[in-house]
């Protein structure tokens, strides 16, 4: 067996068994209920409003260009639906497949960056596979997983190989450009830091300067004309204010707070310190393990290569972030590898320099297991403390006909994490992975049932098809295009004179409301009542809801109007 051979192997047989896990788990998560509002439904919205109108181009969502995001997801989508029909299967595989793929060029990183720390590589991944956070938002039909990929293969093109030390420009280009045809320039916040701080962790950047950053730059450009080889040709396709939009205002207002614009954007704003409050639940369930912040805190110089490359890519990446106005926990979704990436590298150096405390009791995963018995203590007594009128909510009432069962298995979890000795790093990640799937599961039947909206989808998809024309009281985010197949827009309603003039023009016409309580005319005059996270969704003919705002009543419907309520995880309608 030859050299290259028998590495392969070795790599194969390293895999084992953490991606096989992961996929399965992944799996069974994302298909446990449909596509969330709002996330996932309004990328779909795009992807079929580019598909049903044939804007391959630019994207669409509710008949307007759609700048918030480059289109390579979306023709990624379209490529499965060529092959495999219109369905939200395929990219809901996809995310599978973005998320196992960030796996593996996480292992293939650590390998580079700690090539004399065999168990780096190993832990790394079953680190990133624990986190809760990126668990459950990878089961989002999003960008990030996809930009966390084309990261990562960047960076992977920077570090040296066993006979090359010197980076895959080419291929750093291109990764740069598929990045930013994924999410745009802020790709490039994702991978210059390491590049610009070569010196700080490569040998070769150190000693060919100039090579190091006149190739690199190289690449930029590259990346820059990919992304402009398609923006410069959509800008022109989608009109002066899609144009503006991509080209101006689409980054600069997620950066400068208070900036202004001609239309709303997704900005996010939040303090400078949000993330700082928010590390502790991106890195759950590692941010309650001890040893984690042990190693952190007796990490002392001189460090290694690998552990100056995850500081020169963390730390910038993290201040800029914090002084970016716009936030949101999935913004630096990509760094949360890194960010296991040095958490593997500290624990490494605890183990080689400090072995009396990577071996101390009190530093191990107690904590997550005496919290994990506690909640299933907790699951035990739940239906006893519904019954007894001491608890009451939608969650608890939901919860307690399933509360035993997740009970056992969150006990079997917490007793798993009170053992100790070896493999203590991946009982903790196999614990952490099972149990964000279990609370996935309790999700899908006890609240999925507030997020679904598939009976209102199918009511205007119906009238959608029967050429009626829709309209939506306030802002609409494509929640119902993909799921009802619509292909005309939905009009949003944001006053009443908009509303009555919408109804005079198609008085055969539905409109949707977000009331936060029913009213007893709703029940009446309303063709569908279902509720919607914590208030519900209300779909009206158009002329009836215009009689009862104007204060006139209605002729009586001539069907009665169709409630949904839950029953065992389920929609059912109400006689």
């Amino acid at each position: 067996m030859s050299a290259n051979v028998y590495r392969r192997s070795e790599y194969l047989r390293a895999l084992w068994p953490w991606l096989p896990l992961w996929t399965v788990v992944a799996l069974l998560a994302i298909f446990s209920h449909g596509p969330m509002p709002l996330y996932s439904t309004r990328t779909l919205a795009v992807a079929w409003e580019m598909w049903s109108q044939h804007h391959w181009l630019v994207p669409y969502i509710n008949g307007a260009p759609y700048s918030e995001k480059a289109p390579l997801l979306f023709w990624m989508i379209h490529a499965g639906w060529f092959v495999f029909g219109v369905s939200d299967v395929w990219p809901r595989v996809l995310e599978v497949i973005f998320g196992g793929t960030q796996l593996v060029l996480l292992s293939l990183l650590a390998q580079r960056l700690f090539p004399n720390r065999a168990w780096v590589a190993k832990a790394a991944p079953w680190m990133l596979l624990a986190l809760a956070y990126a668990f459950l938002f990878g089961l989002q039909i999003m960008y990030d997983v996809l930009l966390a990929v084309w990261t990562l293969a960047a960076l992977l093109c920077l570090t040296p190989k066993r006979h090359r030390e010197e980076p895959r420009w080419l291929l750093f280009g291109l990764c740069i450009g598929a990045g930013l045809l994924t999410k745009g320039p802020v790709m490039l916040l994702h991978v210059v830091f390491p590049w610009l701080l070569g010196p700080l962790w490569s040998d070769w950047a150190r000693q060919h300067r100039a090579r190091w950053y006149g190739r690199g730059v190289l690449s930029l450009l590259l990346g820059f004309a990919m992304l402009l080889a398609w923006a410069i040709p959509a800008g022109f396709s989608g009109g002066d204010a899609y144009r503006h939009r991509l080209f101006f205002t689409q980054t600069a207002g997620r950066v400068v707070k208070g900036m202004e614009h001609a239309q709303p954007l997704q900005s996010h704003a939040r303090p400078m310190w949000w993330y700082v409050m928010m590390v502790p639940v991106l890195l759950f369930p590692f941010s309650a393990w001890p040893r984690m912040w042990v190693a952190l805190g007796t990490l002392r110089k001189p460090l290694d290569s690998g552990l100056r490359f995850t500081l020169c890519w963390l730390a910038p990446v993290f201040v800029t972030f914090s002084l970016i106005s716009g936030k949101q926990l999935y913004y630096p979704l990509p760094e949360l590898a890194g960010a296991m990436l040095l958490v593997a590298g500290a624990v490494a150096l605890l183990r080689e320099r400090r072995p009396a405390l990577a071996e101390n009791g009190w530093l191990g995963t107690w904590p997550l297991g005496v919290g994990g018995i506690a909640f299933a203590l907790f699951l035990f007594a739940l239906p006893a403390l519904v019954a007894g009128n001491h608890l009451h909510g939608e969650w608890f009432d939901g919860t307690a006909p399933y509360s035993r069962s997740f009970g056992a298995a969150f006990l079997l979890l917490g007793g798993l994490l009170l053992l100790r000795g070896r493999g203590e790093m991946r009982r903790l990640a196999f614990a952490g992975l099972i149990g964000t799937l279990a609370l996935n599961t309790l999700f899908t039947l006890t609240l999925w049932h507030r997020y679904d909206l598939q009976p209102a989808s199918q009511m205007l998809g119906a009238a959608g098809a029967e050429q009626r024309l829709i309209g939506i009281e306030g802002n609409y985010e494509g929640q119902f295009h993909f799921a009802g197949r619509l292909t005309q827009p939905i009009t949003e309603l944001h006053d009443g004179a908009s509303l009555q003039a919408f109804a005079k023009a198609h008085p055969d016409g539905l409109v949707v409301t977000h009331p936060e309580k029913l009213s007893p005319d709703a029940l009446r005059y309303a063709l569908l009542v279902q509720p919607f996270r914590s208030s519900w969704l209300v779909i009206w003919p158009a002329a009836s809801l215009a009689d009862l705002r104007s204060g006139t009543t209605p002729p009586e419907p001539s069907q009665p109007t169709q409630v949904y309520s839950t029953g065992e995880g389920r929609y059912r309608v109400q006689p």
